[in-house]
C-alpha cells in the first residue's frame, strides 16, 4: 500500500532504477514510483505528476549532459526537489548541483541504507549531502557566475536556452511553445543580456559549460 507519495526515478538504466525503486520499497513510507529512461521523459512525467514529492535524477541519460538537466528542470519546475544521482560525487560536482537548486545528491555508490537516508532526508525539508563533503570548497569563479546568471532566466527562458542548444531555429522553437517567432526573438535577447554574450552560439556554448564541469557517469 502507498502512501500517497509520489517519487520519480529518472535514470537511462534499468538495472539502477529497479536498485533505486527497491530502495523506496523498504521504505516505512512507501511511495508510488514512476520512472523514466530519458531526460524528456522525465521532463513529461513531472508534467504528468505536478504534485510529485521528488525526482531522482541521473546526470548521464539520453537528452541531456551533466547538470543543464538540472538547470531545465529547476525551471520548469521550481517546486518539484530534485536529487541528482549519480557516480560522479566529487566535492565540486555536488557543490554545482547544489547551488543550481539541487535538493540533495546521492552517490551511486551509496549502500540501500543510504540511499534511504538522503531520500528521507529530503522528504523531511532537508538537504541531503554524503557524508563526509564538506561545503567550503572553492567554487570556480567563472563557473560560480555562470551558475548566478543562469539562475535569473525565467522557466520560458530557460526552455529556448535549452533548445537552441538542441539545435532548433527560432521557427522551430516558436512552433514548439505555441507562440510567435517574435517572442521567440526576444527571449533570446533576454538571454543573450542576462548571460553577458553576443550570440545564440556563444550562449550555447555557456549552457554547455554546465554539463562539461562534470565528468558524467
Amino acid at each position: 500500500m502507498t502512501t500517497g507519495l509520489t517519487i520519480i526515478i529518472a535514470d537511462d538504466h534499468p538495472l539502477f532504477r529497479g536498485a533505486l525503486k527497491q530502495a523506496l520499497q523498504g521504505m516505512a513510507d512507501e511511495p508510488e514510483v514512476v520512472e523514466a529512461g530519458d531526460f524528456e521523459s522525465a521532463r513529461a512525467t513531472a508534467e504528468r505528476h505536478p504534485n510529485a514529492d521528488l525526482m531522482l535524477l541521473d546526470l548521464a541519460m539520453p537528452g541531456v549532459s551533466g547538470l543543464s538537466g538540472l538547470v531545465i528542470l529547476r525551471s520548469e519546475m521550481p517546486s518539484l526537489p530534485v536529487v541528482i544521482v549519480s557516480a560522479s560525487d566529487d566535492a565540486a560536482t555536488i557543490r554545482r548541483a547544489l547551488d543550481l537548486g539541487a535538493s540533495g545528491f546521492i552517490s551511486k555508490s551509496a549502500s540501500i541504507d543510504e540511499i534511504r537516508q538522503g531520500i528521507a532526508t529530503v522528504l523531511e525539508g532537508n538537504i541531503y549531502t554524503p557524508d563526509g563533503y564538506e561545503r567550503g570548497i572553492e567554487q570556480d569563479a567563472e563557473i560560480g557566475d555562470l551558475i548566478n546568471r543562469l539562475r535569473t532566466l525565467t522557466p520560458q527562458q530557460s526552455r529556448v536556452l535549452s533548445m537552441l542548444a538542441e539545435g532548433l531555429l527560432n521557427k522551430q522553437i516558436a512552433y514548439e511553445l505555441g507562440v510567435s517567432e517574435a517572442t521567440i526573438k526576444a527571449h533570446v535577447s533576454a538571454i543573450l543580456l542576462k548571460l553577458n554574450v553576443d550570440s545564440r552560439t556563444q550562449a550555447v556554448i555557456q549552457f554547455g559549460k554546465i554539463g562539461a564541469t562534470v565528468a558524467v557517469a
